[in-house]
């Protein structure tokens, strides 16, 4: 009796079986890489309704952090500076400018600048300002290097595996509280002194940064 297929079609199941893991590992490889934080988020850089640069004001002119997001040590949340704090230096610096017509329009109107928020954590993560400085991690560390950006742009992922990272081994990212907001401040430098140790910081403050699940999802 003749043969219905062709010898050559035993193989099939042979391919079958050793390209389908293939094909499902670069699709999970491909999700796991082009659907992550790293790639997804690191670099977004959205408009602003009026350009402000931290460049020129946190870099240039040397601003402390504090100024604007006066509650970062206090609370969880770093609050976006209300349009009086702008107009404490602009109503006499560039009080004419055109690039600063809606940060008087606002102040005129007492309507809110809408300023886009950049950096979002999802709402069942939980993140307090207030702790990561008090224990001495820098704005840096999670913010990167935001005096030298004209736009901000976010430039760690914040992801879940990120953040354990540093919740495993924070001795990376703990400086004095004197230097949270010197985004310059380097263990290395010339002023760098046994007491900033961070391994060190680590101890004298007892830290034990939470891995378990209710530490960020409450």
């Amino acid at each position: 009796m003749a043969q219905i297929f062709p010898r050559w079609s035993n193989r099939i199941p042979l391919a079958i079986a050793a390209v389908v893991p293939l094909l499902v590992a670069s699709l999970g490889g491909a999700l796991w890489y082009w659907g992550s934080p790293q790639f997804t988020d690191v670099g977004y850089r959205p408009e602003q309704p009026v350009p402000f640069s931290h460049k020129l004001h946190a870099g240039e002119m040397g601003m402390d952090c504090r100024y604007c997001h006066n509650t970062v040590e206090r609370a969880a949340m770093a609050a976006v500076p209300p349009t009086s704090t702008c107009m404490n230096c602009h109503t006499n610096v560039l009080p004419e400018s055109a690039k600063l017509a809606r940060v008087r329009e606002s102040a005129k109107n007492d309507v809110p600048v809408k300023w886009v928020r950049v950096h979002m954590l999802p709402d069942y993560a939980y993140f307090n300002h207030s702790v990561h400085l008090a224990a001495g991690v820098g704005c840096s560390s999670c913010h990167g290097r935001i005096d030298q950006m004209p736009v901000v742009a976010q430039a760690k992922p914040l992801s879940m595996g990120w953040c354990l990272e540093c919740h495993r081994a924070p001795e990376g990212n703990l400086r004095p509280v004197s230097e949270i907001t010197n985004m310059a401040w380097d263990p290395t430098t010339a002023n760098y002194h046994a007491d900033e140790d961070p391994k060190r910081l680590r101890k004298v403050k007892d830290l034990h940064p939470p891995e378990h699940c209710s530490g960020c999802h409450r």
